[in-house]
């Protein structure tokens, strides 16, 4: 590989280095299903159940974006939802194709990088992520909102769950620029709801707030460490 720098890609792709967990650390993270991880449980988000149950988003076409072991998928599946679900470890699809093949969920899982999806003309209802916003570099943002921009409907929805700043599971606390001053996300980086807003200004907000608290339960999963938004493409 030779170290030059042609176009804006080539830029991109020279800062992933430095940042991004390569693709061997999310399957060894996910490799032991034992561990004691919060997202490990096989429980959809409390805010995207609340989302469907309160009827702010209906049976459609929907992407998920770093499924991870599927739990969210699974439940969107199970409400009637068409659902296309990508994350980058081949090992946790692995785990997702497990759980949904156990409840006969059609799943049309894809292991990609997110940032080589291409929708192909396919447009979105809604679009959800769960834990993988809050592990995109600053630089990769604008490639992150492009992505929502291409990909979902007008009048159509984007739910996402990232760390809060500060928060016990994750959040660091530190600037755009720090980030690249210390050559790490410091496990991931934190959000408030006026930032949360802020990044995603091209789209209304519905809804900013942080999860609500659940407690040894198999069908609900939330954490109020983590802040969680819907917004609407108008």
């Amino acid at each position: 590989m030779q170290e030059n720098i042609h176009n804006y890609e080539d830029l991109l792709e020279m800062l992933d280095s430095f940042l991004r967990e390569p693709t061997h650390f999310w399957d060894e993270f996910f490799s032991d299903r034992d561990k004691s991880v919060p997202i490990f449980v096989n429980a959809p988000d409390e805010n995207l159940v609340s989302y469907v149950e309160t009827g702010r988003i209906s049976a459609g076409k929907v992407l998920e974006l770093g499924c991870g072991p599927g739990r969210n998928s699974i439940y969107l599946a199970e409400q009637g939802f068409e659902v296309d679900a990508v994350d980058l470890s081949k090992t946790s699809l692995d785990w997702a194709k497990e759980r949904a093949d156990e409840r006969n969920l059609p799943i049309n899982f894809l292991h990609q990088n997110i940032f080589d999806f291409t929708s192909e003309q396919v447009q979105y209802d809604f679009i959800y992520d769960s834990g993988c916003f809050h592990h995109i570099a600053p630089h990769r943002r604008m490639s992150y909102i492009d992505i929502i921009d291409n990909s979902l409907k007008d009048e159509g929805y984007f739910g996402i769950t990232c760390f809060l700043q500060g928060g016990r599971l994750g959040g660091s606390d530190i600037s755009d620029w720090e980030v690249y001053r210390t050559g790490s996300l410091m496990g991931g980086l934190g959000y408030t709801k006026e930032r949360l807003k802020n990044v995603f200004r091209s789209l209304e907000a519905i809804e900013i707030r942080k999860m609500i608290d659940i407690v040894d339960s198999d069908n609900l999963f939330g954490a109020s460490d983590l802040l969680t938004g819907l917004f609407q493409k108008r």
